[in-house]
């Protein structure tokens, strides 16, 4: 498996990134605390920059952008 993996939020669904070692991950966007191995894995990459990447396109295709 990759290093950086890309998570589903338990609890509001919100995407985000995550060490592939990581075992909790805190929400930025509700606050909870998610544990990696529940969680839905959306994807996964070999680097970090490559993980941000393909997130920057996965909420542009879902709609979430940052363009006003």
């Amino acid at each position: 498996m990759a290093p950086t993996i890309i998570i589903k939020c338990t609890k509001c669904g919100g995407l985000m990134l995550a060490a592939n070692k990581q075992k909790t991950k805190r929400c930025p966007y509700c606050g909870a605390n998610v544990t990696l191995q529940r969680a839905q894995h959306v994807a996964a990459a070999n680097t970090a920059m490559e993980a941000s990447e393909l997130l920057r396109k996965i909420k542009s295709k879902e709609g979430f952008t940052n363009d006003p």
